[in-house]
C-alpha cells in the first residue's frame, strides 16, 4: 500500500466514523485501568537504586533480619537552655506510646540524651508496608503529633530515613492530579492563544488527552504483569511528556491540514495529503524520542532505566492519536472548526509573507555572520557549565522548601554524632563477624559499631558515621570501610545504609552519563540520515541541538546558584537533561529541514530555507512554548531534581525554537546551499 493511500485511511468519507468508534471503545476499555496507575507505583528504595550495587544488595540481604520491611524513624526532642527531667520523663513516656503503635515493628530505642544535656534521640523502627513511602506517611504524621503532644516548651521532630521518606512523599503526594491540572490549564491557554478560535483547541486537547489514558492503561498493564518500574518521578513525567509532545505533533498536523484545505476543495482530501507531507516528519520526531529513551534501558539507575520504556510508550501513543483520531475528529468537524478564520478554498496562504518569512529573508542576507555570531553568543551562555555542581543533593536540598525531617537532621547534626540516625549496615558471615566489626571500628570516620546480630550464618551489625550521612566525607569513610571489610578473609562483607546509597547511586549517575549520552547522538544521527537523506544536514542540526543543550545547562547552572540557591544538581540532572533537550529539541529541526528540502526541490536550498522557516516558523514557535510551558509545569513541585529538570528543559526548548532553529539552522542552510544535502544534490 502506498504512503498516500496509506495517509488516506484515518479521514476518509467511512474510516474516519470507524477510526472514532475504535478509539471510543479502546477508551471504555482502558479508562479504569489508566486509573490503577498510582497503585501500581514502586516507590521503594529498591526500585530507585542501581540493580547491581552492594547497597542495593545489602537492602535485600537486610530482609532477612527484619521481617517486615522497616525504616528507622528518629524522634528528635530539643530545648536550648538545657533538658529538664519533665523533658527527660516525658520522652520516656513518649518511646513507650511507639513501642505499642500499630505501625511499629521491632525495639524502640531511647531516648538517649546528647553530650551537651541540650537534646534528645529516640529510634523508632516503622512498618514500610506494602505501599512503600506511601505508608510511611501516617506512620509518621503519628509519631510527630505525639512527640509534639505534651512537649512543654521543647521543640520536637522526627528525621531519619523513615522521616524523610515521608516527607518526600508528601511533596510527591497528588503529583499526577496536580501536573494533569497544571499541564491543561497550560495547553488551553496556549492554544487559545495559537489558533484564536473557540472550538479548535478542544480536538488536539481531546487528543492528547486520550493518548494520556491509554498510555497509562499500557503501562498499568506492564508494570502488573511483565514487572515494568514505574515510580512517582516517571509517572509525572509521562503527564508532561505526552501532553506535550502530543500537542506538539497536533499543531504541526493542523497547521499542515489548514495549508491544504486552501489547496483542496474536498477537506478529506485536504487531511489526506496533509498526513502525506507531514507524516514522516512527525514519524521521525516521534522516533527520536522513543529511540532515545529506550536507550535509557541501558543505564545501571533502576529510576533511570524505567523511565525509558514508560516514556516510550507514552509518546508512541500520543502519535498514534495524532495520525489518527485528530483527523478523523478534524474532518468530521470540517472547516467550521477553524471559525472566526477558516480557510477558505483558493485563499493565500498568510505564512508566505509573514513575520518569519520577514526573518528568514533577513537571516538569508548575510548567513555566515548571523551563524557566526548565533553560535558565538550560545557559546558565551556555555561558560555557565562551569559552576555546574552535579555532584548530588543531600537531604535538605533535595526539598526546594524545608520539611520537619530536615530541621530534625540539623538538631541531630548539632548534639550527636553526624551519623546518628542513619548508620551504615554491615552484613558478613557470622564466622567473620567479630573480625569485621574489629576493623569497622578501627576506620576513621566511624564513630561507634554496634554488636553484631546472627541469623542463618549471616551477621548484621550497625555503624555509625562521625560526619552527615549526606556529606562528602561519609561517602570518604564507606569507601574505606569498604575496603577494609572486603579484606577480611572469608567474611564476605558487604556495606550498606543511607550513605552507601548515596555513593553507589552517584557512582551508577556517571556511568550511565557515559554510556547513554553517546548512544543517543548516535541514534538521534542515524534517524536525522534516514530522513533527509544526507550526511552534512545530521551532522550540522546534532551539533546545532548540543551546542543548545550546552548553553541551556550553563544558562540553569547560574540560575540555579544565584537566583533559586539550590546546594547542587542531582546526579542524573545532565543525563535527564541531555535526553529530553536532544530529542525533544530535535523535534523542531525535523519539522523544519523536512519542510525545507520539500521547498529546495522545486526553489532551491536557499530559497527552500526561507520558504521553509516562513511556512514553518509559526506552528513550530507555538509548539515549543506549549512543550516550555508544560515542562515549566514541573519547577512548581517542591522536589528539587523535578524543578531542576522541568527548569532547565523549558528554558533549552525555548532556546532552540526562537534562536537555533530559527536563526541559527536557517543561516547555516543557506550558507551552506546545496552542500547542506550531500551526497544528495539538490541546487542551491
Amino acid at each position: 500500500m502506498s504512503r498516500r493511500r496509506l495517509s488516506s485511511l484515518p479521514c476518509g468519507r467511512r474510516a474516519k466514523w470507524v477510526v472514532l468508534l475504535v478509539w471510543l471503545a479502546v477508551l471504555v476499555l482502558t479508562g479504569p485501568l489508566a486509573a490503577k496507575l498510582a497503585d501500581s507505583e514502586d516507590n521503594e528504595a529498591s526500585s530507585w537504586l542501581p540493580g547491581n550495587a552492594e547497597s542495593t544488595r545489602v537492602l535485600v540481604a537486610q530482609r532477612a533480619f527484619q521481617p517486615v520491611d522497616t525504616a528507622q524513624a528518629v524522634v528528635v526532642y530539643e530545648r536550648p537552655g538545657g533538658l529538664t527531667a519533665a523533658d527527660r520523663v516525658e520522652a520516656a513516656r513518649d518511646a513507650a506510646a511507639f513501642a505499642s503503635a500499630p505501625h511499629v515493628r521491632g525495639p524502640v530505642v531511647g531516648p538517649v540524651p546528647s553530650a551537651d544535656g541540650r537534646a534528645l534521640q529516640t529510634v523508632v523502627p516503622v512498618d514500610i508496608g506494602t505501599g512503600g513511602w506511601e505508608d510511611l506517611r501516617p506512620a509518621v504524621d503519628s509519631l510527630r503529633a505525639t512527640a509534639a503532644a505534651d512537649a512543654d516548651g521543647m521543640t520536637t521532630h522526627v528525621t531519619g530515613p523513615a522521616g524523610i521518606g515521608a516527607d518526600q512523599a508528601e511533596a510527591f503526594a497528588g503529583i499526577d492530579s496536580t501536573l494533569l491540572t497544571a499541564t491543561v490549564a497550560v495547553v488551553i491557554v496556549l492554544l487559545l492563544l495559537t489558533y484564536r478560535s473557540p472550538v479548535l483547541w478542544l480536538l488536539p486537547l481531546l487528543s492528547a488527552g486520550a493518548a494520556l489514558t491509554v498510555a497509562q492503561a499500557v503501562i498499568h498493564l506492564l508494570a502488573d504483569r511483565a514487572g515494568l518500574t514505574v515510580n512517582a518521578q516517571s509517572a509525572g513525567i509521562l503527564v508532561v511528556l505526552v501532553l506535550g509532545a502530543g500537542t506538539d505533533y497536533a499543531l504541526l498536523l493542523t497547521a499542515r491540514y489548514r495549508e491544504e484545505l486552501r489547496r483542496h476543495r474536498d477537506r478529506h482530501e485536504a487531511m489526506a495529503f496533509a498526513l502525506h507531507r507531514a507524516g514522516p516528519a512527525i514519524g521521525a520526531s516521534s522516533a527520536t524520542v522513543v529511540a532515545s529513551m529506550l536507550v535509557l534501558l541501558l543505564a545501571e539507575m533502576n529510576s533511570t532505566r524505567g523511565l525509558g520504556p514508560v516514556c516510550a510508550i507514552g509518546v508512541l501513543v500520543a502519535l498514534l492519536a495524532m495520525v489518527t483520531l485528530l483527523p478523523a475528529l478534524l474532518v468530521v468537524c470540517g472547516r467550521w472548526v477553524f471559525w472566526p478564520v477558516r480557510p477558505a478554498y483558493g485563499s493565500s496562504e498568510p505564512t508566505e509573507r509573514g513575520r518569519w518569512a520577514r526573518v528568514g529573508r533577513a537571516v538569508s542576507r548575510r548567513p555566515r555572520r548571523v551563524w557566526a555570531g548565533t553560535g558565538l553568543a550560545l557559546a558565551a551562555c556555555c561558560l555557565g557549565l562551569f559552576s555546574l555542581d552535579a555532584g548530588g543533593l543531600g537531604t535538605a536540598g533535595s526539598f526546594t522548601g524545608k520539611p520537619d525531617s530536615v530541621y530534625g537532621q540539623e538538631v541531630l547534626t548539632a548534639h550527636f554524632p553526624g551519623g546518628t540516625g542513619a548508620p551504615l549496615s554491615v552484613l558478613s558471615t557470622a564466622a567473620g563477624a567479630a573480625e569485621v566489626r574489629t576493623v569497622t571500628l578501627a576506620t576513621p570516620g566511624v564513630s561507634a559499631a554496634s554488636e553484631p546480630e546472627v541469623r542463618q550464618g549471616t551477621a548484621l551489625a550497625y555503624a555509625t558515621l562521625a560526619d552527615p550521612p549526606d556529606s562528602r566525607a561519609a561517602q570518604d569513610t564507606v569507601d574505606r570501610l569498604r575496603t577494609a571489610v572486603h579484606a577480611v578473609p572469608g567474611a564476605e562483607a558487604r556495606v550498606g545504609g543511607t550513605t552507601a546509597v548515596i555513593l553507589d547511586a552517584g557512582r551508577a549517575a556517571d556511568h550511565d552519563n557515559r554510556v547513554v549520552i553517546p548512544l543517543v547522538l548516535v541514534v538521534v544521527t542515524v534517524i536525522l540520515a534516514g530522513l533527509l537523506r544526507a550526511v552534512t544536514a545530521p551532522l550540522v542540526l546534532i551539533a546545532t541541538v548540543v551546542l543548545s543543550y550546552a548553553a541551556a545547562l550553563g544558562l540553569s547552572a547560574l540560575a540555579f546558584e544565584h537566583l533559586f540557591h539550590f546546594e547542587g544538581s542531582d546526579q542524573s540532572f545532565p543525563l535527564f537533561a541531555f535526553v529530553f533537550l536532544v530529542a525533544l529539541g530535535i523535534d523542531y529541526n525535523i519539522f523544519l529541514m523536512t519542510r525545507v528540502r520539500e521547498e529546495a526541490l522545486h526553489r532551491g536550498t536557499r530559497e527552500g530555507a526561507v520558504a521553509g522557516l516562513a511556512a514553518t516558523g509559526g506552528v513550530i514557535t507555538s509548539a515549543g512554548l506549549i512543550l516550555a510551558a508544560t515542562f515549566a509545569v514541573l519547577a512548581t513541585l517542591p522536589i528539587t531534581g523535578l524543578t531542576e529538570i522541568g527548569f532547565a528543559v523549558a528554558l533549552g526548548i525555548l532556546l532552540d525554537t526562537l534562536v537555533v532553529r530559527s536563526v541559527l539552522v536557517t543561516a547555516l542552510t543557506a550558507d551552506l546551499g546545496h552542500r547542506m544535502w550531500w551526497p544528495a544534490r539538490l541546487e542551491d
